[in-house]
């Protein structure tokens, strides 16, 4: 059974073109040109339990809007989605549950606090028991080595020990299902290696389904055998990591894949 199901998922935006200068402002507010972006358009692909899978493309691809629609943040235009059993734009308790979103650009740690004020928030969000959570935290704060640093302002940490106290926090609930979207942005070589390892880990030890996106070919080809590329919105590659040529740049393999037309086809 496919822990994660897509089926024709679409989202365009409408949007306003505008020159620039007041008199084109004028205009705008009698007569506007209407837009539409696709930002995805009819993508496919199912997803095995326990499936590490790399979700790749250039910026403006789509990865971030399909991880929102998966996780029930955005709305899809058309389209059906399945999530652990459940339509994530429901947005049912159940589901809720049993997933997690971590972005690498965006935080849910609470600036002016030690990350452990946030993980106790969590606790409570997801009706943690103390046992558990203990056992989790124990775990996870011990995996990455951030002991030291439970007590001090999240202002006061650099990138890598706030991405560190992000995982943490996004998983205090012990989600089966997690979405990355660019887990290591901005991380120097040594803390890319430990996030790395320690997502490789967390799937072996909980057989929890990950779907990452990242531009870092390092973080893909170590922690996925699997590659779905998707590009202008549509699903231009999906199948073994292996067979892409991962020599030339991201951007022209995409390209070179998206423009062969070549496709691995939907696993299952």
């Amino acid at each position: 059974m496919h822990i994660i199901k897509v089926e024709n998922l679409k989202k365009h935006y409408d949007y306003y073109q505008k020159e620039q200068g007041l008199k084109n402002s004028l205009k705008n507010v009698i007569k506007r040109k209407k837009l539409k972006k696709e930002a995805v358009n009819g993508i496919s692909f199912n997803i095995e339990p326990g499936e590490i899978v790399g979700f790749i493309g250039p910026n403006g691809a789509g990865k971030t809007t399909t991880l929102k629609m998966l996780s029930g943040i955005l709305f899809p235009t058309s389209g059906t989605a399945t999530v652990g059993g459940f339509t994530p734009w429901e947005r049912k308790k159940a589901f809720k549950m049993g997933f997690s979103i971590v972005m690498g650009q965006k935080t849910q740690l609470n600036w002016d606090l030690p990350a452990v004020e946030t993980f106790n928030l969590n606790k409570c969000i997801y009706e943690v028991d103390d046992a558990s959570y203990k056992k989790t935290i124990d775990e996870l704060v011990g995996l990455l080595g951030v002991e030291s640093l439970m007590k001090t302002q999240v202002r006061r940490l650099s990138l890598g020990e706030r991405m560190k106290m992000e995982l943490i926090a996004a998983l205090i609930h012990r989600p089966k299902i997690i979405f990355l979207d660019e887990p290591t942005i901005g991380l120097d070589f040594a803390s890319q290696k430990i996030i790395r390892e320690f997502v490789r880990k967390y799937n072996e030890e909980t057989g929890a389904t990950i779907l990452l996106t990242s531009h870092y070919m390092a973080d893909i080809e170590s922690l996925c055998k699997r590659a779905i590329i998707i590009n202008e919105g549509v699903l231009a590659y999906d199948g073994n990591l292996a067979d892409i040529e991962v020599d030339s740049s991201m951007e022209e393999a995409i390209q070179k894949l998206y423009e062969s037309g070549e496709n691995g086809g939907a696993n299952g």
